[in-house]
């Protein structure tokens, strides 16, 4: 009986307002990072993600996609391609929803912006993001196809990757590959 109250209590917390970032190349590749948390049960060994962070007060979604970016990244050549129609949200799961974010939330509700990365890949830095004046949160990265973006991510995340992956959609290079089709 105690965890169904738990459970409703979780349930009654509000969401984290966040921004999520799908960095695309010239090739339609995407950007993701392996988080460099430790592990645990509650990665059980999913740790790849696409940047994402929290939006400060006052500060307006597309903004904080940028300055997330920037942040996690280093990256600040891109251009919009897209921006979700709709905000996702997602529940912790109740191993970790105690410790994220001191249990003020029960998730995150995310608006995702897609962003063409026009820049070198010299300018990516993960290990001193932001000019070194940020924590990193990756420690390796790499270039992946859209569609096995969600395989790839831990899977209480799974199902709003699979509506950006949907979202976004035509912008990947599978899309691209099939459009220069004769």
């Amino acid at each position: 009986m105690r965890s169904a109250r738990g459970s409703q209590a979780r349930k009654d917390l509000p969401y984290r307002s966040c921004v999520g970032v799908m960095l695309i190349n010239k090739d339609g590749l995407v950007f993701i990072g392996r988080r460099r948390s430790e592990a645990d049960t509650a990665t059980d060994g999913y740790s790849w993600q696409m940047p994402q962070g929290g939006i400060d007060p006052g500060e307006e979604p597309y903004q904080a996609a940028l300055r997330e970016l920037h942040e996690e990244t280093s990256v600040r050549s891109v251009s919009l391609l897209a921006e979700a129609p709709e905000w996702y949200a997602y529940d912790l799961p109740s191993m970790v929803a105690g410790r994220a974010w001191r249990g003020r939330y029960r998730g995150q509700n995310q608006k995702w912006f897609a962003f063409r990365f026009e820049g070198n890949e010299s300018e990516i830095n993960i290990h001193q993001p932001g000019g070194g004046g940020h924590r990193p949160e990756f420690d390796e990265w790499r270039w992946e196809e859209m569609h096995k973006l969600p395989e790839l991510i831990i899977p209480f995340k799974r199902p709003v990757y699979e509506k950006v992956v949907a979202a976004f959609a035509s912008l990947s290079l599978h899309h691209l590959q099939a459009s220069d089709r004769p």
